[in-house]
């Protein structure tokens, strides 16, 4: 291979790599976004879709509106048809952080056409697969505003952008991974990779049962209003307890899991760096919920409680495919595409 083909290699994995990892902060930060939709009760901010109160641009002042608007959008907005401009804009600024999301995978997807011409072709496939599935994504999110927030629906909502945080983050780990940059798991792997794959679930039953409890203080807001926002939690019952005392399984795996993976490779690596993170990540969440639970659910702290869950989750599943990438064969694939 001639310096100049590597030169060309290098710079393609270079952009695919960079564009990969802006594309996962992206996604996130519309996480964080739609989190904010929901602790604001901004949901139906935009009655409609793909438009907002019938046109384009959202409407700023209630003279903006169609003179009948109550009547066009009473039912949808479950009662609530005195016009909330701020409500409209969060929802509206959600749908374009979605918009800009969809833009950032499709010009991964672009970014991902080179590799058609090497052995490692299925980058481009995975890239193709993000970029079907946030289309899915968009279109379950007109899905959502139709059925008027109905649970299951923001449930799949939210496990679809998890699928999607998944592959994305496949696709930076394997663009970026470096042979001996990582260290190897030196004995007990199977072990680990069982409790790899159990700290996972736990992680993703804990975030769907934050789903739930969500949905449940969505009721308490309907009866109670903002205003009683310090007597919600009293009236979640027992998914909210359940929830909470998960949380101790999901903290007693996760040091378990990392203490046998920090005992398991001699010297620094990028997992035992990706742990330490995931704890101290664990840890602020914890301290969310404990301050949702006994300070009166904080609107600040809803959509960070909900990024830091996502955001484990993620890190979990790159130290995963780190420990596991001898599986996968990326050193043969990706010889070519390395720097030099």
């Amino acid at each position: 291979m001639t310096s100049l083909t590597q030169l060309i290699n290098s710079r393609v994995n270079r952009r695919f790599r960079r564009l990969t990892l802006n594309t996962v902060i992206t996604l996130y930060c519309l996480i964080m976004v739609g989190g904010v939709v929901r602790s604001t009760g901004a949901g139906m901010g935009c009655p409609d879709w793909p438009k907002c109160f019938g046109s384009w641009i959202p409407p700023t002042e209630v003279s903006e509106l169609p003179l009948n608007y109550k009547e066009i959008y009473g039912a949808k907005l479950k009662g609530e048809v005195i016009f909330n401009p701020v409500k409209t804009w969060i929802e509206y600024v959600n749908r374009l952080f979605g918009a800009f999301t969809g833009i950032m995978i499709f010009v991964t997807l672009l970014a991902s056409i080179p590799y058609l011409k090497s052995n490692t072709r299925s980058l481009f496939f995975y890239s193709l697969l993000a970029f079907v599935l946030v289309g899915l994504q968009g279109w379950l999110g007109a899905k959502v505003v139709s059925s008027e927030l109905h649970p299951v629906m923001i449930t799949v909502h939210m496990l679809l952008a998890i699928v999607i945080v998944f592959i994305l983050i496949y696709l930076y780990i394997r663009s970026s991974y470096s042979e001996g940059k990582d260290g190897k798991i030196t004995g007990e792997k199977s072990l680990i990779n069982k409790i790899s794959f159990l700290v996972l679930s736990l992680s993703l039953i804990q975030i769907l049962l934050g789903t739930q409890v969500r949905e449940l203080m969505d009721e308490a807001i309907r009866a109670l209003g903002y205003e009683g926002r310090s007597a919600w939690i009293e009236t979640l019952g027992i998914p909210f307890y359940i929830h909470r005392s998960f949380s101790v399984l999901v903290v007693v795996s996760n040091v378990w899991w990392i203490n046998k993976i920090n005992r398991s490779i001699a010297g620094e690596s990028r997992i035992k760096e990706m742990g330490k993170a995931c704890l101290a990540i664990l840890g602020l969440e914890i301290l969310t919920g404990i301050l949702m639970a006994y300070f009166g659910v904080p609107a600040w702290a809803q959509p960070v409680h909900l990024t830091l869950a996502i955001l484990m989750i993620g890190l979990q599943f790159m130290m995963w495919l780190l420990m596991n990438a001898d599986r996968f064969s990326w050193n043969k694939e990706m010889v070519e595409l390395r720097e030099i």
